[in-house]
């Protein structure tokens, strides 16, 4: 197993930082994301599905568990499940998940301890945020939104682990995502950010505007 340990700043970043990511998945990968409520998982998954690329808003899909988006040209299936209300293996098999597997991208929210079996390679991606932060359900909801957008939001903490000889070499991975993270930060304008050098990578904002800009 390798492990990546970066600090996200804001919504920009972790959205920057799930865009990088989509350019190293590929049908059959399998994405875990553990975090609090309101640490910014549904944020990531919406780069996740910029950057693959697919059809529709990526939201969270609490209310349905499972929402499958299909891409707007090659490339595979975004399927983003959000298991907070999925209580035993059981009902993880009832989804059919090993069904899409082979040719989706699967994103599984609160996955942990619950979705390992789908599959030996995956990624296990752990979101932190600071105590006090968002993550105040809006009313007539269940579960709060990200919140990453507020400044006082917070930075994340983001781990990710990679699990199986399928990440043999994410190391390679890592240094896209940090470097993708550094650009976002530039980005914003924020003075204190460091300046990272051009990659030739489409911009995070350019990219949620015209997704075909990555292909």
């Amino acid at each position: 197993m390798t492990d990546l340990t970066i600090d996200l700043p804001d919504a920009d970043a972790t959205r920057a930082f799930g865009l990088a990511l989509a350019r190293d998945l590929r049908a059959g990968d399998l994405v875990m994301l553990t975090g609090d409520l309101g640490a910014g998982k549904t944020t990531l998954t919406q780069g996740i599905g910029t950057g693959l690329g697919v059809r529709g808003q990526v939201a969270s899909p609490t209310f349905i568990i499972a929402r499958v988006h299909p891409p707007l040209a090659d490339g595979p299936y975004l399927v983003h499940v959000d298991a907070y209300r999925l209580g035993s293996l059981d009902e993880v098999e009832a989804l059919d998940l090993d069904a899409s597997l082979d040719e989706s991208v699967t994103v599984v929210e609160w996955g942990q301890d619950l979705v390992e079996s789908l599959a030996e390679d995956r990624l296990e991606i752990t979101i932190e945020r600071p105590r006090g932060g968002l993550g105040v359900p809006a009313a007539g909801a269940d579960e709060p939104d990200d919140g990453l957008d507020a400044p006082e939001a917070g930075v994340r903490h983001v781990t990710v682990r990679a699990v199986g000889d399928r990440w043999a070499d994410f190391e390679r991975a890592a240094t896209a995502l940090r470097a993708a993270v550094v650009e976002a930060a530039a980005a914003s304008g924020d003075p204190d950010a460091p300046v990272g050098t051009d990659t030739g990578r489409p911009d995070a904002r350019a990219l949620a505007a015209d997704p075909s800009a990555e292909k």
